[in-house]
């Protein structure tokens, strides 16, 4: 697998680690600013991540599907996490510090929809920043032959967004109905 590759391992095993220790900092010992704070750090993982994925590519190494992961690693980890971590404060402070108790996500009807529109928008904003750091990565290597994993991550992952822009959308053109939900559940 490589370096890059388990580095991406270790970057999401320690993106947890942090938040759980942030949250375990703010709610079970009680100490608001150190949960803060080390919540706060998960960014260090992705400039971690990319400044190892750098070193590797001036290096010389020639670009491989790991050295792409790596950007789509990071692109997402910019545009979901910060939902992953708000997702997850919410049932720590309803386990921990008898905070409301965390509202159920839509699964039917225009609230769905919305949801599902929202959900494409930060694929979209992942896969923007995702290509912005393929794009500077193959602008780094210079070589078209060596940088050719990467163009090809950019276009797989545009048709993957493609595919998830039809699925999301379809569901504010047709609704998810009460009773498809009622059916799926029976």
């Amino acid at each position: 697998m490589g370096m890059i590759g388990w580095l991406i391992v270790s970057c999401e095993v320690g993106f947890w680690v942090i938040v759980l220790a942030g949250l375990l900092t703010r709610y079970v010992w009680k100490k608001k600013k150190a949960g803060a704070i080390l919540l706060a750090m998960t960014p260090v993982i992705d400039l971690i991540l990319l400044s190892a994925t750098i070193v590797d590519i001036r290096q010389g190494a020639t670009a491989s599907f790991v050295h792409g992961l790596a950007a789509v690693y990071i692109g997402c980890t910019v545009a979901f996490g910060h939902g992953m971590i708000k997702w997850a404060d919410e049932r720590f402070a309803y386990r921990y510090a008898n905070g409301p108790k965390p509202v159920e996500k839509a699964k039917t009807g225009h609230a769905h929809a919305t949801l599902q529109r929202q959900g494409w928008y930060r694929h979209l904003m992942a896969w923007a920043i995702g290509s912005i750091l393929l794009a500077g990565m193959i602008f780094l290597i210079g070589d078209a032959d060596k940088s050719q994993a990467l163009r090809s991550w950019i276009v797989r992952w545009g048709v993957v967004l493609g595919v998830d822009f039809l699925i999301s959308f379809s569901y504010t053109l047709w609704p998810k109905s009460e009773k498809m939900e009622n059916k799926q559940q029976a």
